[in-house]
Protein backbone atom coordinates (compact mmCIF):
# COMPACT_ATOMS: atom_id res chain seq x y z
CA UNK A 1 0.00 0.00 0.00
CA UNK A 2 1.14 3.37 -0.35
CA UNK A 3 2.08 5.78 1.67
CA UNK A 4 -0.98 8.01 0.73
CA UNK A 5 -2.91 5.06 0.81
CA UNK A 6 -1.77 3.89 4.29
CA UNK A 7 -2.58 7.31 5.77
CA UNK A 8 -5.81 7.60 4.30
CA UNK A 9 -6.58 4.05 5.81
CA UNK A 10 -5.13 4.88 9.59
CA UNK A 11 -6.96 7.99 9.64
CA UNK A 12 -10.64 6.07 8.24
CA UNK A 13 -10.93 8.96 5.51
CA UNK A 14 -13.58 8.85 3.60
CA UNK A 15 -13.87 6.42 0.80
CA UNK A 16 -13.17 8.30 -2.22
CA UNK A 17 -16.69 7.48 -3.98
CA UNK A 18 -18.07 9.41 -1.01
CA UNK A 19 -16.43 12.38 -1.81
CA UNK A 20 -17.10 12.16 -4.72
CA UNK A 21 -20.85 12.63 -4.36
CA UNK A 22 -20.80 14.72 -1.68
CA UNK A 23 -18.47 17.05 -4.31
CA UNK A 24 -21.39 16.54 -6.75
CA UNK A 25 -24.30 17.39 -4.26
CA UNK A 26 -22.54 20.42 -2.77
CA UNK A 27 -21.98 21.59 -6.84
CA UNK A 28 -25.53 21.47 -6.84
CA UNK A 29 -26.11 23.43 -4.00
CA UNK A 30 -23.92 25.82 -4.85
CA UNK A 31 -25.31 26.89 -8.00
CA UNK A 32 -23.17 24.53 -10.18
CA UNK A 33 -20.09 26.11 -8.76
CA UNK A 34 -17.40 26.03 -6.21
CA UNK A 35 -14.16 27.52 -5.42
CA UNK A 36 -10.66 25.31 -5.76
CA UNK A 37 -9.74 23.73 -2.78
CA UNK A 38 -6.90 25.96 -1.13
CA UNK A 39 -6.51 26.07 2.57
CA UNK A 40 -8.70 28.71 4.32
CA UNK A 41 -11.38 28.30 1.78
CA UNK A 42 -14.63 27.41 3.50
CA UNK A 43 -16.48 24.61 0.94
CA UNK A 44 -13.44 22.80 2.03
CA UNK A 45 -15.37 22.56 5.41
CA UNK A 46 -18.28 22.35 4.61
CA UNK A 47 -17.33 19.43 2.42
CA UNK A 48 -15.82 17.92 5.48
CA UNK A 49 -18.66 18.62 7.89
CA UNK A 50 -20.99 16.35 5.84
CA UNK A 51 -18.50 13.55 7.20
CA UNK A 52 -18.25 14.81 10.47
CA UNK A 53 -14.55 14.82 10.29
CA UNK A 54 -12.34 15.26 13.29
CA UNK A 55 -9.14 17.35 13.57
CA UNK A 56 -6.99 14.88 12.89
CA UNK A 57 -8.90 13.62 9.75
CA UNK A 58 -8.99 17.66 8.72
CA UNK A 59 -5.61 18.75 9.28
CA UNK A 60 -2.80 16.09 9.66
CA UNK A 61 -0.46 16.79 6.31
CA UNK A 62 0.80 14.91 3.41
CA UNK A 63 4.39 15.08 2.91
CA UNK A 64 5.21 14.17 -0.77
CA UNK A 65 8.67 15.12 -2.76
CA UNK A 66 8.39 16.78 -5.70
CA UNK A 67 11.25 15.26 -7.62
CA UNK A 68 11.28 18.12 -10.58
CA UNK A 69 12.28 20.96 -7.90
CA UNK A 70 13.94 18.42 -5.49
CA UNK A 71 11.42 20.13 -2.65
CA UNK A 72 8.99 18.53 0.21
CA UNK A 73 5.74 19.45 -0.75
CA UNK A 74 3.29 19.08 2.23
CA UNK A 75 -0.55 18.95 1.47
CA UNK A 76 -3.54 18.62 3.75
CA UNK A 77 -4.70 15.09 3.53
CA UNK A 78 -8.17 16.07 3.09
CA UNK A 79 -7.81 18.58 0.37
CA UNK A 80 -5.36 15.97 -1.54
CA UNK A 81 -8.46 13.86 -1.15
CA UNK A 82 -10.92 16.37 -2.24
CA UNK A 83 -8.36 17.36 -5.33
CA UNK A 84 -8.04 13.24 -6.28
CA UNK A 85 -12.10 12.78 -6.47
CA UNK A 86 -12.91 16.18 -7.87
CA UNK A 87 -10.24 15.21 -10.65
CA UNK A 88 -11.52 11.43 -11.24
CA UNK A 89 -14.90 13.37 -11.79
CA UNK A 90 -13.43 15.56 -14.45
CA UNK A 91 -12.25 12.91 -16.66
CA UNK A 92 -15.70 11.13 -16.08
CA UNK A 93 -16.95 14.93 -17.53
CA UNK A 94 -19.07 15.56 -14.28
CA UNK A 95 -17.21 18.69 -13.94
CA UNK A 96 -14.74 20.69 -15.46
CA UNK A 97 -11.33 22.14 -13.45
CA UNK A 98 -10.64 25.42 -12.68
CA UNK A 99 -8.02 25.18 -15.25
CA UNK A 100 -10.60 24.74 -18.15
CA UNK A 101 -13.52 26.96 -16.58
CA UNK A 102 -11.20 29.90 -16.09
CA UNK A 103 -11.39 30.77 -19.94
CA UNK A 104 -14.66 30.57 -19.63
CA UNK A 105 -15.89 32.05 -16.82
CA UNK A 106 -12.73 34.39 -15.80
CA UNK A 107 -12.82 32.70 -12.54
CA UNK A 108 -11.14 29.16 -11.60
CA UNK A 109 -13.39 27.09 -9.69
CA UNK A 110 -15.12 23.82 -10.70
CA UNK A 111 -18.11 23.67 -12.42
CA UNK A 112 -21.12 21.46 -12.81
CA UNK A 113 -21.31 19.71 -16.72
CA UNK A 114 -25.15 19.19 -17.71
CA UNK A 115 -24.10 15.08 -17.26
CA UNK A 116 -23.03 16.19 -13.66
CA UNK A 117 -26.52 18.00 -12.99
CA UNK A 118 -27.73 14.69 -14.37
CA UNK A 119 -26.16 12.81 -11.65
CA UNK A 120 -26.54 15.29 -8.86
CA UNK A 121 -30.44 15.17 -9.71
CA UNK A 122 -30.46 11.16 -9.69
CA UNK A 123 -27.98 11.60 -6.06
CA UNK A 124 -30.84 13.87 -4.33
CA UNK A 125 -33.75 12.44 -6.20
CA UNK A 126 -34.93 14.72 -7.55
CA UNK A 127 -37.06 14.26 -10.74
CA UNK A 128 -35.19 15.12 -14.04
CA UNK A 129 -38.29 16.92 -15.22
CA UNK A 130 -36.93 19.71 -12.87
CA UNK A 131 -33.88 20.63 -14.48
CA UNK A 132 -35.58 23.12 -17.41
CA UNK A 133 -36.70 25.06 -14.85
CA UNK A 134 -33.66 24.96 -12.42
CA UNK A 135 -31.45 27.64 -11.92
CA UNK A 136 -28.22 25.75 -11.51
CA UNK A 137 -25.22 26.71 -14.07
CA UNK A 138 -23.12 24.35 -15.81
CA UNK A 139 -20.19 24.55 -18.35
CA UNK A 140 -22.37 24.20 -21.23
CA UNK A 141 -25.20 26.82 -20.09
CA UNK A 142 -21.93 28.81 -19.29
CA UNK A 143 -20.81 28.67 -22.74
CA UNK A 144 -23.81 29.40 -24.40
CA UNK A 145 -24.02 32.38 -21.92
CA UNK A 146 -20.97 33.74 -23.30
CA UNK A 147 -21.75 33.48 -27.03
CA UNK A 148 -25.16 34.69 -26.74
CA UNK A 149 -23.62 38.05 -24.87
CA UNK A 150 -21.00 38.33 -27.32
CA UNK A 151 -22.34 37.88 -30.85
CA UNK A 152 -22.62 40.78 -33.06
CA UNK A 153 -25.78 43.46 -33.08
CA UNK A 154 -27.12 43.10 -36.25
CA UNK A 155 -28.97 46.73 -37.35
CA UNK A 156 -30.96 45.05 -39.28
CA UNK A 157 -33.10 42.38 -36.65
CA UNK A 158 -34.97 40.09 -37.36
CA UNK A 159 -36.05 39.41 -33.42
CA UNK A 160 -38.54 36.00 -34.86
CA UNK A 161 -37.34 32.41 -36.25
CA UNK A 162 -38.41 32.67 -39.68
CA UNK A 163 -38.21 28.76 -39.48
CA UNK A 164 -37.51 27.04 -36.18
CA UNK A 165 -35.49 23.97 -36.79
CA UNK A 166 -37.85 21.28 -35.67
CA UNK A 167 -34.99 18.79 -35.74
CA UNK A 168 -32.82 20.05 -33.07
CA UNK A 169 -32.19 17.91 -30.22
CA UNK A 170 -34.25 18.10 -27.55
CA UNK A 171 -31.13 18.22 -24.69
CA UNK A 172 -30.00 21.15 -27.35
CA UNK A 173 -33.51 23.18 -26.52
CA UNK A 174 -32.86 22.78 -23.17
CA UNK A 175 -29.77 24.13 -22.70
CA UNK A 176 -30.81 27.20 -25.07
CA UNK A 177 -34.16 27.79 -23.30
CA UNK A 178 -31.92 28.04 -20.08
CA UNK A 179 -28.84 30.15 -21.44
CA UNK A 180 -31.44 33.00 -22.58
CA UNK A 181 -32.54 32.90 -19.21
CA UNK A 182 -29.60 33.07 -17.48
CA UNK A 183 -27.89 35.17 -19.99
CA UNK A 184 -31.07 37.95 -19.60
CA UNK A 185 -31.16 38.14 -16.03
CA UNK A 186 -27.65 38.23 -15.25
CA UNK A 187 -27.19 41.08 -17.94
CA UNK A 188 -29.91 42.62 -15.80
CA UNK A 189 -28.33 42.65 -12.63
CA UNK A 190 -30.98 40.24 -11.45
CA UNK A 191 -33.32 43.05 -10.95
CA UNK A 192 -37.14 44.15 -12.63
CA UNK A 193 -35.80 46.77 -15.30
CA UNK A 194 -39.42 48.26 -14.48
CA UNK A 195 -39.57 48.55 -10.93
CA UNK A 196 -36.19 47.51 -9.57
CA UNK A 197 -37.44 44.23 -7.72
CA UNK A 198 -34.23 42.40 -6.74
CA UNK A 199 -34.91 39.14 -3.89
CA UNK A 200 -34.17 35.75 -3.78
CA UNK A 201 -35.45 32.62 -2.07
CA UNK A 202 -33.51 32.10 1.08
CA UNK A 203 -31.34 29.11 -0.21
CA UNK A 204 -29.81 32.35 -2.82
CA UNK A 205 -30.81 30.00 -5.18
CA UNK A 206 -33.58 30.90 -7.34
CA UNK A 207 -34.18 34.20 -8.17
CA UNK A 208 -37.95 36.14 -8.38
CA UNK A 209 -37.17 38.23 -11.59
CA UNK A 210 -37.34 36.27 -15.01
CA UNK A 211 -36.26 36.56 -18.36
CA UNK A 212 -38.98 37.86 -20.63
CA UNK A 213 -39.04 37.26 -24.40
CA UNK A 214 -40.27 40.61 -26.23
CA UNK A 215 -41.63 38.45 -29.21
CA UNK A 216 -43.24 35.57 -27.48
CA UNK A 217 -41.32 32.03 -27.52
CA UNK A 218 -44.25 30.58 -28.63
CA UNK A 219 -44.71 32.45 -31.20
CA UNK A 220 -41.01 31.85 -32.65
CA UNK A 221 -39.17 34.61 -30.83
CA UNK A 222 -35.97 34.17 -30.26
CA UNK A 223 -33.42 33.39 -27.63
CA UNK A 224 -31.20 36.35 -28.04
CA UNK A 225 -30.35 38.89 -25.58
CA UNK A 226 -32.09 41.58 -27.86
CA UNK A 227 -35.48 40.05 -28.04
CA UNK A 228 -35.00 39.81 -24.55
CA UNK A 229 -35.78 41.55 -20.95
CA UNK A 230 -35.60 41.19 -17.51
CA UNK A 231 -39.08 41.49 -15.02
CA UNK A 232 -40.38 40.71 -12.35
CA UNK A 233 -43.48 38.10 -12.06
CA UNK A 234 -46.04 40.65 -12.16
CA UNK A 235 -45.03 43.21 -14.85
CA UNK A 236 -43.79 39.73 -16.80
CA UNK A 237 -47.63 39.20 -16.61
CA UNK A 238 -48.62 43.04 -17.62
CA UNK A 239 -45.91 43.24 -20.64
CA UNK A 240 -46.66 39.48 -22.32
CA UNK A 241 -50.47 40.66 -22.41
CA UNK A 242 -50.24 44.12 -23.48
CA UNK A 243 -50.71 46.61 -20.20
CA UNK A 244 -47.94 48.39 -20.98
CA UNK A 245 -45.05 48.17 -23.96
CA UNK A 246 -41.95 50.01 -24.43
CA UNK A 247 -40.74 53.15 -26.78
CA UNK A 248 -37.72 52.94 -28.73
CA UNK A 249 -35.74 54.97 -26.02
CA UNK A 250 -37.00 52.51 -23.38
CA UNK A 251 -39.17 54.38 -21.91
CA UNK A 252 -42.81 52.94 -20.67
CA UNK A 253 -45.92 53.35 -22.51
CA UNK A 254 -49.54 52.78 -20.75
CA UNK A 255 -52.35 50.97 -22.29
CA UNK A 256 -54.88 53.57 -23.10
CA UNK A 257 -57.47 51.11 -21.03
CA UNK A 258 -55.28 52.05 -17.77
CA UNK A 259 -58.62 54.09 -16.84
CA UNK A 260 -60.96 51.62 -17.86
CA UNK A 261 -59.48 49.17 -14.53
CA UNK A 262 -61.93 49.25 -12.18
CA UNK A 263 -61.34 50.57 -8.68
CA UNK A 264 -60.98 47.30 -7.05
CA UNK A 265 -58.48 45.96 -9.34
CA UNK A 266 -54.99 46.03 -9.47
CA UNK A 267 -55.03 46.53 -5.60
CA UNK A 268 -52.75 44.80 -2.51
CA UNK A 269 -53.63 45.72 1.36
CA UNK A 270 -55.81 48.59 -0.03
CA UNK A 271 -52.94 50.62 -1.91
CA UNK A 272 -53.15 51.23 -5.79
CA UNK A 273 -50.11 48.37 -6.15
CA UNK A 274 -50.41 47.96 -9.73
CA UNK A 275 -51.35 51.33 -11.33
CA UNK A 276 -48.56 53.23 -9.26
CA UNK A 277 -45.78 50.32 -10.24
CA UNK A 278 -45.81 51.06 -13.79
CA UNK A 279 -45.21 55.18 -14.58
CA UNK A 280 -45.72 56.73 -17.99
CA UNK A 281 -42.32 57.68 -19.84
CA UNK A 282 -40.70 56.31 -17.22
CA UNK A 283 -37.01 54.91 -18.34
CA UNK A 284 -36.75 51.33 -17.62
CA UNK A 285 -33.49 50.16 -16.10
CA UNK A 286 -30.74 49.01 -19.10
CA UNK A 287 -27.75 47.19 -18.79
CA UNK A 288 -24.56 49.46 -19.26
CA UNK A 289 -23.30 47.97 -22.74
CA UNK A 290 -25.18 49.05 -25.28
CA UNK A 291 -25.24 45.98 -27.65
CA UNK A 292 -27.02 44.30 -25.30
CA UNK A 293 -30.30 46.17 -24.93
CA UNK A 294 -33.57 45.50 -26.30
CA UNK A 295 -33.75 46.00 -29.94
CA UNK A 296 -36.07 48.31 -31.59
CA UNK A 297 -37.25 45.54 -34.15
CA UNK A 298 -38.43 43.71 -31.17
CA UNK A 299 -39.71 46.59 -29.24
CA UNK A 300 -42.02 47.57 -32.33
CA UNK A 301 -43.09 44.32 -32.93
CA UNK A 302 -44.25 44.21 -29.50
CA UNK A 303 -45.95 47.32 -29.59
CA UNK A 304 -47.59 46.68 -32.85
CA UNK A 305 -48.88 42.54 -31.92
CA UNK A 306 -49.33 42.46 -28.25
CA UNK A 307 -49.86 46.24 -26.74
CA UNK A 308 -53.22 47.57 -26.81
CA UNK A 309 -52.78 51.02 -27.54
Amino acid sequence: MSYEGNMLETLAMPARQEVKNAIIKTLFKHNGSIKEFAVGETIVTEIADLFLLNKDQRETVLERIYRKENRIVKTPLWHRLLYRAANELAKENLVTKPTDTVFLTNKKEWLLTEKGIDRALELLNIPFVQKETLPIQSFEIQKEVKRIKEKNRPEHYIPFEVKRTVNMPAKMINIRSRSFRKAVVETYNYSCCVCGLKINSPDTLYWEVEAAHIVPHNLNGKDDIWNGVALCRLHHWAFDVGWFSLSNKYRILLSSRFKDIPDDFGKANGLEFFRNSLELNKKILLPDGISLRPHKNAIEWHRKNIFFP
